[in-house]
């Protein structure tokens, strides 16, 4: 069984998260911004039939690209090795599997909201995404008596 969460738990990792969120999307961003460079001039050395072009400058920019795209991996490798998973890197949405009435269920953040206020069913997904009852607040062994 893959780790769970206490709502207390997951709250109180948040903003580790979330820094690592950011710096996923930042070096993410870093790397899609490369590609789309690399892409153009390719583009414009297809449309001129040929060109001169700066090899050592293209090589850097590719490598900058490949570190940046492997930051962001593994930045998404170290949330996910907590045990979190992320559902959208560019939106900032992360799922906690989290048990309820011995259920795996997930409590659900997206960047930007102060706490964990919805959870919803792994099928269910963001989209489908209710409001925290009082229930989430306890631990699972409180919530049985």
């Amino acid at each position: 069984m893959s780790k769970t969460f206490t709502l207390g738990e997951a709250q109180t990792m948040l903003r580790v998260l979330e820094a690592l969120l950011r710096k996923a999307q930042g070096a993410g961003l870093r790397a899609g911004e490369l590609e789309m460079g690399m892409q153009q001039l390719s583009y414009r050395i297809h449309l001129s039939g040929g060109m001169n072009v700066n090899v050592t400058a293209a090589a850097r920019r590719r490598a900058e690209r490949d570190k940046a795209a492997q930051e962001a991996a593994d930045t998404l490798g170290e949330i996910e090795a907590i045990g979190v998973q992320v559902q959208d890197l560019e939106e900032g949405l992360l799922d906690f599997p989290c048990v309820k009435d011995g259920k795996t269920v997930m409590l659900c953040w997206k960047l930007g909201e102060d706490s964990i206020t919805h959870w919803h069913e792994p099928e269910d997904g963001f989209a489908g995404r209710k409001p925290l009852d009082a229930g989430f607040g306890k631990p699972e062994r409180e919530q049985l008596n």
